[in-house]
């Protein structure tokens, strides 16, 4: 779907249109390019529970959807994504993505009702998973190892501003335009990546590198993925930790309103817990080349573990007050979002590193097949809310347990 549509004059002029940027400006536009799935989900929390009342939905967990739906989205797109990339190049797969981006959000802005919305933003996540897959791709081809991990880490540094000003962003357009315009909002932000994309960045996979685009190679490709230990691993455990993520980000819009009280002062929470998160990277962009990614990764998995069970058991045994409701849930949610950015990144690295020389296939497994998994995981949690957000809790914590066993085990050798 990616690039096989496009004509060949298109793609010969993306491939010679760019440069080789520097360390800094690639690092910065990768970021961009991650953002636009944030700008995609964040961006819509507040404006929730008005797409709900607008389009007449009577069980208002199902305005969740919306979120969840996206998601499946982006991991369904990197299965065409990442095997065209390897054999078109990265570029045009990163334009042509961020274009059904653009058309699916004119798509959400005129529809009025909830199933298209739905469609919409199906395609929208079919279309930003282009960036995902291929991103990561990108960086792949250029770095390797540790180096790799550390400029994913300093990626992920700036890419956090965008979960941390999107609700805040949303909330604002919602309240002057409507929330209709958020969408217009991203089809201005997937204009200025295809921008930046298509004039700046050069193609990073050269020619006597790709692979045709077969299937016999796509099978290939997926038996030397799905053989590797490591990569199984990483990736199933990348799996649980987006699936504890998205399953918070579902959820909080419903958590802070009814369990709360807090519906006004949500988009400002929201910004300072994913600001706060940003530290786990500046910590692990420093520690990484010298810790490895294996030990990053566990530790942060292992001490969201402890702290969720904690907090469960202090909340669930009425050890406080009420009225500590909200600090609590706050330093708690501090504390999944620094644990998860820290693993995150950490984890892609670690899933990635053995098959480098099938990045982009390989990309495209590890991306859809975690954020399938963890989508499959997300939308019963996000149904299980009661009012309370101690299913969500007792979720990441059960999620964790598992993560952290299953990284004990996790190849440290990518042989």
């Amino acid at each position: 779907m990616f690039g096989i549509i496009l004509l060949p004059k298109f793609k010969n002029l993306q491939n010679n249109m760019g440069k080789l940027l520097s360390p800094h400006e690639f690092i910065a536009l990768i970021a961009f390019l991650f953002s636009l799935i944030a700008i995609g989900t964040d961006m819509m929390l507040p404006a929730l529970g008005a797409i709900g009342n607008d389009l007449g939905i009577i069980d208002k967990n199902k305005v969740q959807l919306v979120i969840t739906i996206f998601l499946l989205g982006t991991g369904l797109g990197q299965l065409i994504a990442g095997p065209v990339s390897d054999a078109y190049g990265r570029k045009i797969v990163l334009s042509t993505g961020i274009l059904l981006f653009i058309a699916a959000s004119i798509w959400a802005i005129v529809t009025t009702s909830f199933t298209m919305l739905l469609i919409a933003r199906f395609v929208q996540g079919l279309g930003i998973s282009a960036p995902r897959s291929a991103g990561n791709a990108m960086v792949r081809d250029l770095y390797s190892g540790r180096k790799m991990a550390r400029v994913i880490s300093l990626a992920m540094m700036i890419f956090v501003l965008a979960p941390a000003v999107a609700p805040l962003l949303g909330q604002k357009i919602m309240v002057i335009y409507g929330w209709r315009a958020i969408f217009t909002a991203c089809m201005f932000a997937g204009l200025l990546a295809f921008l930046w994309v298509s004039i700046r960045q050069k193609e990073t996979l050269t020619l006597e590198k790709r692979t045709p685009f077969l299937i016999s190679n796509i099978i290939s490709g997926y038996k030397t993925t799905f053989t590797n230990k490591r990569v199984i691993i990483s990736t199933s455990v990348q799996a649980l930790v987006l699936g504890g993520l998205f399953s918070y980000i579902a959820s909080a819009p419903q958590i802070f309103t009814q369990w709360l009280n807090a519906e006004e002062q949500f988009p400002i929470y929201f910004c300072c817990i994913a600001l706060i998160s940003a530290l786990s990277n500046i910590i692990n962009a420093t520690l990484v080349e010298r810790l490895g990614m294996w030990v990053m990764s566990t530790f942060a998995i292992g001490f969201n573990m402890i702290f969720s069970a904690i907090i469960y058991l202090v909340l669930y045994m009425e050890i406080v007050s009420n009225i500590y409701l909200l600090p609590i849930f706050l330093i708690w949610s501090v504390v999944v979002f620094l644990t998860m950015a820290m693993s995150i990144g950490n984890l892609m690295a670690l899933a990635m590193e053995p098959v480098g020389h099938i990045a982009g296939l390989a990309a495209s497994i590890i991306g859809s097949t975690s954020t399938l998994i963890s989508i499959l995981l997300a939308i019963p949690i996000g149904m299980m809310f009661d009012g309370t957000g101690m299913p969500l809790i007792a979720s990441i914590t059960i999620l964790a347990i598992t993560a952290f066993g299953l990284n004990i085990i996790n190849p440290r050798s990518a042989n």
